[in-house]
């Protein structure tokens, strides 16, 4: 039988080689873990239904060893007629508990598309309410005019852009990197 302990001490074999960031780039294996948020000014834009509903340069980045960034936009930055809470959520043992939105814009509904955490653990506070989409749900984000590449797998929420180099946690067989 195996054991998690197998699983880890084999995932940890197959632990990628970093891409080695160019001029301009981070490589995510350099980010912290645990995670970490630190503020941005980068300009932050979101597209559903073919309209802008949220658009910032006072958002914030989260930042952990393996993911490329997720963006967090303040509340009054966002259309609130396009999120609709909905019930569950899940557990960051970095962030806390998140509160999910479907996002809606015209007749376009993507279930689930948006976070937040009420009320995140001490080191995310300054982030509290700021809510983040998954950009393969949307029609398009961008990061300072640039178009996001959605994190790869249903679960994470990163925004890859030119400026992050991998490789990036959440495809198939990188569970326990």
């Amino acid at each position: 039988m195996t054991t998690l302990t197998d699983l880890v001490s084999r995932s940890a074999v197959r632990r990628p080689e970093p891409v080695p960031p160019g001029p301009g780039q981070e490589s995510v294996w350099d980010y912290p873990r645990p995670a970490v948020c630190e503020p941005t000014s980068a300009t932050l834009e979101v597209v559903l239904g073919g309209r802008t509903i949220a658009r910032t340069t006072r958002g914030f980045r989260v930042l952990e060893t393996s993911h490329p960034p997720s963006y967090y936009f303040p509340p009054e930055d966002v259309d609130a007629r396009a999120l609709v809470p909905v019930q569950g959520g899940s557990m960051c043992e970095w962030k806390g508990q998140a509160a999910y939105f479907d996002v809606v814009s015209g007749t376009v509904r993507a279930a689930r598309g948006a976070w937040a955490y009420p009320r995140p653990t001490p080191a995310f506070r300054p982030m509290a309410g700021y809510v983040t989409f998954y950009p393969g749900q949307m029609e398009a984000c961008f990061v300072d005019g640039e178009r996001v590449v959605a994190q790869e797998g249903g679960f994470y929420g990163g925004w890859i852009t030119s400026k992050v180099v991998g490789p990036f946690k959440g495809g198939p067989g990188t569970r326990f990197w």
